[in-house]
């Protein structure tokens, strides 16, 4: 899950500026169960820009926003809505893909967190960096890279204390998760392998990824 959380109002009005139609999209998937973009949403910034001045000429809800040919289809009724600029209320890939496909400017109405794991509604904990380099079948399933604050990809620091991080004591030291999780599971050995350091080529951006290329 993609997680993203509203920009404060006078960001979103300051963004805005000088356009007085505007055109709101939303997404069906990440951005509504964040309650940033999905319908109710839609409704509350429709209510929200009218009370301060602005015209909201269209309301779209892509059912993913970063899927670049369902949005383009579904942005068809911004094509004569008279829109002056577009409020993205997607996360910061979807925003992307509405303005490629979308001749006006775009602005987003959130900022992306993380990516996330959904505890329940509205509870979200950050698991993974994206990184490109997963080393969770030597960690117990837990990822170091990102749920220690230093990602630390060969055993801990000095700092951690009654197994909370130093960084920041509300976190359990992603170390002591991992022994704990390999003891259980009975793969202590595992913790005497020392990997490689972690680089950063796999994570090299922009990143891409074509299914549909030849195998050789």
């Amino acid at each position: 899950m993609i997680v993203t959380r509203k920009k404060p109002p006078e960001e979103i009005l300051s963004m805005l500026e000088g356009a007085k139609k505007i055109a709101l999209v939303g997404c069906g998937q990440c951005a509504a169960a964040c309650q940033t973009g999905g319908g109710k949403e839609l409704e509350e910034m429709t209510s929200f820009l009218e009370e301060n001045g602005k015209e909201v000429v269209c309301a779209i809800l892509p059912d993913e926003c970063c899927h670049k040919l369902l949005v383009k289809r579904d942005l068809k009724p911004l094509r004569d809505s008279g829109a002056e600029a577009v409020l993205g209320l997607a996360c910061g890939d979807g925003v992307q893909t509405v303005a490629d496909n979308a001749a006006l400017p775009v602005y987003p109405a959130t900022d992306t967190v993380f990516l996330g794991q959904i505890e329940r509604v509205g509870i979200f904990h950050e698991y993974c960096r994206m990184c490109g380099d997963c080393v969770l079948g030597r960690t117990g399933g837990i990822c170091p890279v990102t749920r220690c604050a230093k990602g630390l990809v060969n055993g801990p620091c000095g700092g951690q204390k009654d197994g909370k991080c130093e960084v920041n004591p509300e976190n359990d030291c992603a170390w002591v998760l991992i022994y704990r999780r390999l003891e259980a599971t009975g793969q202590l050995d595992k913790l005497c392998r020392t990997g490689p350091d972690r680089g950063h080529a796999a994570a090299a951006h922009p990143r891409h990824i074509n299914l549909r290329e030849k195998k050789s």
